[in-house]
This record gives C-alpha cells, sequence and structure tokens, in this order.
C-alpha cells in the first residue's frame, strides 16, 4: 500500500516535467529551404566589366604594380608602390555567374581587381572569406573583390555565403578550369589583377587574413586600402 501511494505521488512530478523537456510541433523550428528556394547572398555580376575609380576625384591617378617588389621606400606621388613593368593576361575563360544571368568573360573583369578561388569544403578558404568582404567595403571604388567557386556544391557555396555575410559576386569553375590554365592544384588561391587587366601576382600561401590582404594590394596593385 505505501509503494503504491509514493507511486501515485511521484507521478504527477515525473508528468510536469515531461511537459518541460517535451516540445510540441509548433515549439520546433522550421526547416532551412533547399538552397535553390533562398536567395542568393551574393551580388550579381552585371557590373564586373565596369572599372571602379583606382582613386577618388581630383587626388590623381594610382599605377598598379607587379609581383616584382619594388625597392624598400619607393613610392608614387600619392603613397603607393611605384610601379614595374610585367605582368601577364588573364586566362581566355567564360565562367557563369551564381546568380544567373549572361555567363562572364574573364579577360572582362575590369579591374583593378581581386579575384579569390575558394570553396566550402576548403577550411582556409572559408577562414579567409570575411577578410575579402570587409575588403570588398573598404575598397568600394577602388578596386572590385571577386569569388570563383571552385568544385563545389551550389548548397555548400550558398550557405557559407549566407553564413559569412559574403556579399561580393562569385563566378562558377566546377570544372576546376581556373586552376588548370594556372597550373595550380591547391586552394584558396589569390590573382591580384591591375587597371589592364593583368595578373601582377598569384597568392597561394594559405588563409589570408586583413594585414596580408592590405600589404598584397599595395604591393601588387600600387592602392593604399585600409587593413
Amino acid at each position: 500500500m505505501n509503494r503504491r501511494r509514493l507511486a501515485l505521488a511521484v507521478l504527477p512530478l515525473l508528468l510536469a516535467v515531461t511537459g518541460c523537456t517535451s516540445g510540441t510541433a509548433d515549439d520546433e523550428p522550421a526547416p532551412r529551404p533547399a538552397a535553390a528556394e533562398r536567395p542568393s547572398p551574393f551580388r550579381d555580376c552585371a557590373t564586373l566589366s565596369t572599372a571602379p575609380r583606382t582613386t577618388p576625384p581630383g587626388s590623381g591617378t594610382t599605377t598598379p604594380t607587379t609581383d616584382t617588389p619594388a625597392s624598400p621606400g619607393t613610392t608614387a606621388p600619392n603613397g603607393p608602390t611605384a610601379p614595374v613593368a610585367g605582368g601577364s593576361a588573364l586566362p581566355e575563360l567564360t565562367l557563369s555567374c551564381f546568380t544567373g544571368g549572361a555567363p562572364v568573360v574573364l579577360r572582362e573583369v575590369a579591374g583593378p581587381a581581386v579575384i579569390n578561388v575558394w570553396a566550402s569544403w576548403c577550411p582556409p578558404c572559408r577562414k579567409e572569406l570575411p577578410a575579402f568582404q570587409r575588403l570588398s567595403e573598404r575598397a568600394a571604388g577602388q578596386l572590385q573583390v571577386v569569388g570563383v567557386n571552385s568544385r563545389d556544391s551550389r548548397g555548400g557555396a550558398q550557405s557559407i555565403g549566407e553564413d559569412f555575410g559574403v556579399r561580393f559576386p562569385i563566378l562558377v569553375d566546377q570544372g576546376e578550369a581556373l586552376q588548370r590554365e594556372l597550373k595550380r592544384n591547391a586552394i584558396p588561391l589569390t590573382l591580384f589583377v591591375d587597371a589592364d587587366g593583368q595578373v601582377r601576382h598569384i597568392d597561394a600561401s594559405g588563409a589570408l587574413d586583413d594585414t596580408k590582404l592590405a600589404k598584397l594590394v599595395r604591393q601588387h596593385l600600387g592602392l593604399a586600402v585600409p587593413a
């Protein structure tokens, strides 16, 4: 009899606890829509052939540099590194834009530009993408930041863009055509392209941060961008 009374006394407590921890269908978060059903976080590619201003109006003309460092202390009148001849043209490739629309001829991307090759499954790529987004904001009007998503799923790329707040235009290269043309196997890769469309430097050193990016932009494109 005492055991029965104890069981009857404990039962309401168990039901109360269960009610606090067990959610109903209404309490559960709605499933995330598929990538194809969500708006792209990236900007479209319509303006990639339009050259940015390389300097504020009235401040003179900025001349980009090559991947050959200038002598220490050599500066142009407005501060950036002095120009050195050289460089190579971008590969002759046509890539689709992540947001759709007309395909983009890579050589028609107007410089100065920083082109980052990345994938959502690449840890260094994920680490550095926020720095490229900040560069695109800090250097707006001076250079373009463009992404090339390589051998990736659309859902993976879109999720990374959403989670990391990546907004600059993204081209799609599922066949790694750009890497083959550049004879590079690993990513991330970052191309620094001057106002004449010449590749001045290809960086494959790993994840870049704000300071390294600002230094490379100044050294190879002759543009002073805050870190």
